[in-house]
């Protein structure tokens, strides 16, 4: 929901474009590395017992309305949960579904396939914005993460959870509790204290000083070139800079009449962004390149590169829109 007067404040924009996220990675973090601290204990204590010790989570579940808050939610801040959305008269569902659930095996605790009967469950398949199905998205700490829609090869598929995976465990830590053979969950990894430079660069983009929170954020890179948290920090507050004080009904009537504009362009691209449209932001700016040529073409294409960093390089819609980005340069 937009503010009133159509006129987007810092604060505002921080809670559209999710900027907890950058913070919360250190947290989401945390609370996986005590969950599986917790899971090892368990299991050490099982097995002193003499009770054979469980698997660490189970792999398929099938979850409504009232447990997908615990089953789902909750459980993504330890591993990513993968949301199979599927009916019993939907036939490309009966392909896809043992796909997924014959991965979920295969994978042995890298993530958790959450099945929800849309027929049984709409409020859940409503809030998702669910068109069609089968259609299949993530939960990793809290975050949704689209992933594809229709029936597809195990080999594709494959792909997809291979960068989702890539993603929980690189921008919030994340890496599930692989079973082991004898079924208890892998020892928990030592967690590591928090870079006080990172934690200063995310202390100013909280408080709303965008360019301290800048500043901070390339003190950090400059000494840690490949930081991933402070690369997506950076890129937000950028971002959060570049469309304080934005109209966004001016601008969106600007960008309608002149698609030619690139400035214009570049600004709703940016404003598309910031209020979750993330696919709409990214082929405004495809589309830019694609009508444009010399310097124009290259402000187009840089800053679709600036927003890639912004949601990640490994999100399966910045992979998508890198393809599309391709077709039209070459």
């Amino acid at each position: 929901m937009q503010p009133r007067n159509s006129r987007l404040n810092s604060a505002a924009l921080r809670g559209a474009v999710d900027l907890a996220a950058v913070k919360a990675a250190g947290e989401a973090a945390q609370k996986a590395e005590q969950a599986r601290a917790e899971r090892a204990r368990q299991a050490a204590a099982a097995e002193a017992d003499g009770v054979a010790p469980q698997s660490a989570y189970q792999l398929v579940i099938d979850v409504t309305e009232d447990t997908f808050e615990t089953e789902v939610v909750q459980r993504s801040t330890e591993v990513p949960v993968v949301i199979d959305f599927w009916a019993a008269w939907c036939g490309p569902c009966k392909q896809l579904s043992p796909v997924l659930e014959g991965l979920a095996e295969e994978y042995a605790g890298a993530f958790v396939l959450a099945k929800i009967d849309v027929d049984a469950n709409p409020l859940i398949a409503q809030q998702f914005g669910i068109q069609g199905i089968p259609a299949v998205m993530a939960v990793v700490a809290g975050q949704l993460v689209p992933l594809f829609q229709g029936a597809e090869s195990a080999a594709n598929v494959r792909k997809v959870l291979d960068q989702l995976i890539l993603v929980a465990e690189q921008r919030f830590g994340i890496s599930g509790g692989a079973v082991a053979p004898g079924g208890a969950a892998e020892a928990a990894v030592p967690q590591r204290p928090e870079d006080p430079a990172l934690a200063a660069a995310h202390d100013a983009l909280d408080a709303g000083d965008l360019g301290g929170a800048i500043q901070a954020y390339r003190n950090v890179l400059a000494d840690q070139p490949n930081n991933t948290e402070a690369k997506l920090g950076l890129a937000q507050a950028e971002l959060l800079r570049r469309v304080e004080g934005l109209d966004l009904q001016a601008v969106r009537v600007a960008a309608a009449a002149d698609p030619k504009d690139v400035e214009v362009q570049l600004q709703a691209a940016d404003l598309d962004l910031v209020g979750g449209h993330v696919e709409d932001a990214f082929g405004r700016l495809v589309d830019t390149v694609g009508r444009t040529f010399g310097e124009d073409r290259d402000t187009a294409r840089l800053r679709l590169l600036e927003l890639f960093e912004v949601i990640g390089p490994e999100d399966p819609r910045v992979v998508a829109a890198r393809a599309a980005l391709a077709r039209v340069l070459f």
